[in-house]
């Protein structure tokens, strides 16, 4: 198993991965090997100074870094020996399993779907975010921000990716699946939500269980949250704001600590053919340790196959 990690992307590069990948490797993990993308020099000192063993990690040396404010396509196409382009360029050929990056969001969306592209069958892929529920327990809400306008067939797809990740990357054996609404009673919302709605009532992959309204998304209600990522975006955002104002008041409180996202690492995009995973700008070591587990379960349940056989009818 090789994992691909991007040492360049984010606001604390590259002391921040290299701490991730010291938690990681503290962990007993068997077979897993890290391929580290960016300034050798720089990556090998900081690997030397923690005294992190090097017998599963390869160092690739990037020349080039596209930085957060670059145009995405611009700078992936301009930029070939950046840390971003390198890493989707090992997880076209077959020498990476997965790739992370807290680097630049839309190089990372444009190089999943023009180097390893949409899985067939998938009209739009989609990212999820976890939502922390009140019992102690997470949910995953899609789409958060990739496809600010969707079609109704899109959020049915939502769902079904959505629903696999949850039970097999989550663990929850038959994830509840609800939609995002104005109201819990069907024939709710606007055309959208009306006419996705059927979709996923329809649907036998899943486990929809009805509308969800704003008020239900941090509770037990369901496990799977679907809706287009212009709300999904603004939801995601909103939760941020709680851990920063709960931090701002030093309010100490076990559910609202876990409103730093930052515990759970970056989110994935589902429905590409191989794991992506994205990282939040400011993530510190804890994020990255995070991503690298998420990876690693993705391979290991061969989420990607399973999504694959899920699509292969439609």
């Amino acid at each position: 198993m090789n994992i691909a990690l991007d040492m360049m992307g984010g606001d604390f590069a590259p002391l921040e991965a290299i701490k991730g990948v010291e938690l990681f490797f503290s962990q007993p993990y068997q077979q897993v090997n890290l391929i580290l993308i960016g300034d050798e020099q720089k990556i090998n000192f900081l690997l030397s100074e923690y005294k992190i063993p090097n017998e599963n990690i390869k160092v690739v040396h990037a020349s080039q870094v596209i930085e957060m404010h670059e145009h995405p396509t611009k700078a992936l196409k301009e930029k070939q020996q950046s840390s971003i382009a390198i890493g989707f360029h090992l997880l076209a050929t077959g020498k990476a399993d997965a790739f992370i990056s807290a680097g630049n969001t839309g190089a990372m969306m444009v190089g999943a779907l023009f180097s390893i592209k949409t899985i067939e069958g998938i009209q739009r892929p989609t990212i999820g975010a976890y939502m922390p529920k009140e019992n102690g327990e997470l949910s995953l809400l899609v789409d958060v921000g990739l496809n600010s306008d969707c079609k109704p067939e899109n959020l049915n797809q939502f769902s079904v990716l959505g629903s696999l990740f949850a039970k097999h990357i989550l663990n929850i054996p038959e994830p509840k699946v609800a939609l995002v609404n104005l109201g819990e009673e069907e024939g709710k919302g606007n055309l959208l939500t009306q006419a996705a709605y059927i979709l996923l009532k329809e649907n036998n992959q899943i486990n929809f269980i009805g509308n969800a309204e704003g008020r239900d998304l941090l509770h037990s209600k369901a496990d799977v949250y679907v809706c287009d990522g212009f709300t999904g975006n603004v939801i995601l955002k909103f939760a941020e704001s709680i851990y920063d104002i709960i931090q701002n008041r030093k309010i100490d409180d076990e559910h609202f600590n876990r409103f730093n996202f930052e515990i759970y690492g970056g989110v994935p995009i589902l429905g590409v053919n191989k794991p992506v995973i994205i990282g939040h700008g400011i993530s510190h070591a804890n994020a990255f340790e995070s991503m690298l587990t998420i990876a690693k379960k993705m391979i290991d349940e061969k989420l990607i196959d399973k999504m694959k056989n899920s699509f292969k009818a439609s």
